[in-house]
């Protein structure tokens, strides 16, 4: 006797399983953007370190209201930071970037806006109570570096938190070629610190290897992430 297959391809799923497949059903299923594409394609265990660095970005942010992401790329990771903070604004070099993270973010409705921009130009109008860069600063020229931070610093309340994440020098001997792209201004925790000191009363520098924040021994963390919190301003 031939079996009859269910009409319904949901029937037989309860709970949670009914809840997954119903909203994939109606959603689809999520599409990368082009740089976690390019990673899960080339170096999927890279993936989860990276998308790592924006959960720890969001438990530091947690209870700000507005945040600024300088460098934001595609957008794709922001997702992750939207969970602690309510509104994002994201800028990037690359229109590119920037066109495909308003799709993205139209099509999931997220509560996020984005713009190109170049931050060593001139600072972001607004105001924001959080901001954070990921990736970034090691591919500004040392020379454009203080106009790249005083820009970024300038939209931000008196009382903002700001997060900075960069590759540890130390570790660049053993980046992948596709990594080490566009480092000009690679920081140590040293080094970094005091990049950011000119523009934030505390700096507190932390290291990080693959999905690990912690305080151990900076020359042998992979990643560096510095907390700053009071903005200090020129004018006072």
């Amino acid at each position: 006797m031939e079996t009859k297959q269910p009409t319904d391809p949901a029937a037989g799923l309860h709970g949670a399983s009914l809840e997954i497949f119903e909203g994939w059903n109606t959603k689809g299923p999520v599409v990368l953007g082009p740089s976690a594409s390019h990673t899960w394609r080339t170096d999927p265990r890279r993936l989860p370190i990276t998308l790592a660095r924006y959960k720890h970005v969001a438990k530091l942010l947690a209870g700000k209201k507005r945040a600024l992401e300088v460098g934001c790329g595609d957008g794709f990771n922001l997702r992750i930071v939207l969970q602690a903070v309510p509104f994002i604004h994201g800028v990037d070099l690359s229109n590119v970037y920037v066109t495909w993270a308003k799709h993205h973010a139209e099509v999931e409705g997220l509560n996020c806006t984005f713009e190109q921009a170049d931050v060593t130009a001139g600072p972001i109008p607004g105001n924001f109570d959080a901001a954070y860069s990921l990736d970034v600063i090691e591919h500004i020229p040392l020379a454009e570096e203080s106009k790249f931070l005083k820009n970024l610093v300038a939209p931000l309340c008196d009382d903002a938190v700001c997060v900075i994440g960069t590759p540890n020098v130390h570790s660049e001997a053993y980046a992948s070629k596709w990594s080490r792209e566009g480092h000009i201004n690679l920081k140590s925790a040293e080094t970094l610190k005091a990049s950011l000191e000119p523009f934030f009363d505390n700096v507190f520098v932390f290291a990080m290897n693959d999905e690990m924040l912690h305080t151990g021994f900076f020359p042998m963390a992979h990643y560096l992430i510095a907390l700053c919190a009071g903005v200090k301003r020129n004018d006072r």
